[in-house]
């Protein structure tokens, strides 16, 4: 089987070496790495090449078998996200045999922060940190043994991957020859377990490839999806609360990329506005692409015009599909195919079905709701998980309840809408959002956020050209 090599350069860092996750028993790599696994390796052997004491990653990815003719575009996708994902962390080289990516880590390489790193890149399945040993049977049963000894389990199996065919021994023999020394060193220290080639327990990889051999037991979840940037654009509205964060996150799992607008009110009191809380989510998403914009557009006047002039049960409704118009002119800007929203069917009134629908209908756009099937539990779970739920429970000023109506409606049509809307300017006010709004900018670089200072998105001159 053919394989590429890839060269990247090396940054300096810091020296660890722990452990993956089990194949069948799936643990946060929080666990893992807390069993201090490798941290006292002593080298194996040295190779002018690659240096046999430092760590390996094994990256296997999702759904990209799937792709047929388009494989080397999601493959060169994940390829350049891993390599944006580990800038920082000392890399000799990224191998590409069959199907899987093997990163091979430099002197002092930080394997904590390169695991931290790995769980935020959309399309890898799963990782394992493995062992490079010797190129001999005797060094890849004795590597082998190592991992497994310390776990504990009664079916185990060996299953091996032999992408160089130099190598002496075929895959059965590799897998009966380290399967029966596994076997004969666990009896001998009393331990009742047996080789289970279906659904085992535990499974020992070994991995065949030019270079030292490759040798883990256990395996860390990956965020699963596609890679980064390889779905097109979209423009999410990004609200202060814990729903459209975790919407923008399911999108850039499909390997959307995503740009944001917040719409924010001046609060009651001073530094009560829901700036940072925008700011702070941005940051917190912006490493699953590697760069984010984020447009802040002040509301709360476009909001006291429409309680001036519309009919006070469809206020809410009259601001969300405000804040479409506006949106798509950004999205428009960014050469964006579609909007992203948090709604989840019937969780609040302005989310029955048919408010939905009237709310659609201002949009020339696709409107897409990754949540909108899904329960508040299922989207406060991924917020935790995410690291977003803490920061949209900060205390701040949401602009949508603003001029709350007393009786909400419920089921509201286009038509309705419409007529509602009839005494509005809406090329106007959409000017106005367009014209007040401010861009702030986001980069993940070396494992770091940064961010640009607020700015003018628009001159003046340029806002109606930009929303016609």
């Amino acid at each position: 089987m053919s394989y590429r090599i890839f060269r990247v350069s090396c940054v300096p860092g810091v020296r660890a070496l722990d452990k993956a996750e089990s194949a069948y028993s799936p643990l946060p790599a929080a666990d893992i790495l807390s069993t201090g696994y490798g941290r006292d390796v002593t080298p194996l052997c040295e190779s002018q090449e690659i240096n046999m004491s430092n760590p390996v990653l094994v990256v296997h990815y999702h759904e990209l078998w799937l792709k047929g003719g388009n494989r080397r575009f999601f493959l060169g996708k994940l390829f350049t996200a891993l390599r944006q994902s580990l800038q920082g962390i000392p890399v000799e080289r990224i191998e590409q045999p069959g199907d899987r990516f093997i990163v091979r880590l430099g002197d002092r390489a930080a394997v904590e922060e390169a695991i931290k790193r790995l769980e935020r890149i959309p399309g890898v399945a799963y990782y394992a940190v493995a062992r490079p040993v010797e190129r001999n049977m005797e060094a890849l049963c004795a590597a082998a043994w190592a991992e497994i000894e310390p776990l504990r389990f009664q079916g185990f199996a060996v299953r091996a991957k032999r992408s160089d065919k130099t190598f002496p021994h075929s895959t059965m023999e590799i897998e009966s020859t380290v399967g029966r020394t596994l076997l004969e060193n666990l009896r001998a220290r009393g331990r009742e377990v047996r080789v289970r080639l279906k659904d085992p327990e535990v499974t020992c990889h070994v991995e065949i490839t030019p270079g030292p051999l490759l040798v883990y037991a256990q395996k860390i979840p990956g965020m699963g999806g596609l890679p980064p940037n390889t779905a097109g654009r979209m423009t999410c509205l990004l609200s202060g609360g814990y729903d459209s964060a975790v919407a923008a996150y399911h999108m850039m799992k499909r390997g959307a990329h995503l740009s944001f607008v917040h719409f924010y009110g001046t609060g009651a009191q001073p530094g009560e506005s829901s700036l940072h809380i925008a700011s702070g989510l941005a940051r917190t998403l912006v490493p699953y692409q590697f760069r984010a914009k984020l447009y802040r557009v002040p509301f709360e006047a476009i909001q006291r015009e429409i309680v001036r002039a519309a009919p006070e049960g469809v206020r809410i409704l009259l601001y969300r599909r405000m804040m479409l118009r506006i949106a798509e002119a950004f999205a428009r800007r960014d050469r964006a195919l579609a909007l992203v929203t948090g709604d989840s069917l019937g969780q609040v009134a302005s989310q029955t079905l048919r408010n939905l629908v009237a709310v659609d209908a201002a949009a020339r756009m696709p409107v897409f709701r990754p949540l909108i099937g899904t329960d508040k539990m299922e989207i406060l779970a991924t917020a935790k998980k995410i690291g977003t739920y803490e920061i949209s429970s900060e205390p701040f000023h949401d602009c949508c309840p603003v001029f709350m109506p007393r009786q909400p409606e419920l089921y509201a049509s286009p038509r309705e809408l419409d007529e509602a809307e009839a005494n509005l300017d809406i090329a106007s006010l959409v000017t106005q959002g367009a014209r007040g709004a401010t861009l702030e900018k986001f980069a993940f670089t070396g494992g770091r956020v940064e961010a640009t200072e607020p700015e003018s998105v628009l001159p003046a001159d340029q806002s109606h050209a930009a929303i016609a």
